[in-house]
């Protein structure tokens, strides 16, 4: 049992059910970081709290999952690929804990997927870059892929 002594549902408004946010790039933050167990328990990952900083979504949040330690190597090498660039976007290239990554401006992209379960629309990240230069454009966040390959 929880006290809540205090709380009056009259002074406080209801949550309404979230619908996803549209697709698109927004400047967000890391909030939180979990290293949690994968549902088969043979791995884990790294889960990431983004906050929207800014617009009509300002305060909502979304979440990325890292598969760091997976018997999947491509989904390994996937999710390391995008740890480095996240850690590119946010000018850390060498943390020693996740919460290193935490409060630092970024430009997230996100897409709509159908979950396989329900068929509802959620969000997911798909990107990272650095926080809009003073063009107003987001920079890209460097990889691997040749000059003539990227963006």
């Amino acid at each position: 049992m929880a006290d809540l002594h205090g709380f009056n549902a009259n002074e406080v408004d209801p949550t309404t059910d979230l619908e996803p946010i549209p697709a698109g790039k927004y400047l967000a933050m890391i909030t939180d970081s979990e290293m949690k167990p994968t549902k088969s328990g043979d791995g884990r990952y790294l889960q990431l709290t983004f906050q929207i900083l800014e617009g009509p979504y300002k305060n909502r949040f979304v979440w990325a999952r890292l598969n760091l330690h997976n018997a999947n190597e491509t989904a390994v090498k996937i999710a390391r690929a995008e740890l480095s660039a996240i850690c590119r976007a946010v000018g850390v290239l060498t943390p020693r804990d996740s919460c290193e990554l935490h409060n630092l401006p970024l430009v997230i992209t996100v897409k709509l997927k159908k979950r396989e379960d329900t068929g509802e629309l959620q969000n997911e990240v798909r990107g990272y870059a650095k926080k809009e230069a003073a063009s107003g454009q987001p920079q890209q966040a460097a990889t691997n892929a040749p000059p003539w390959r990227r963006g």
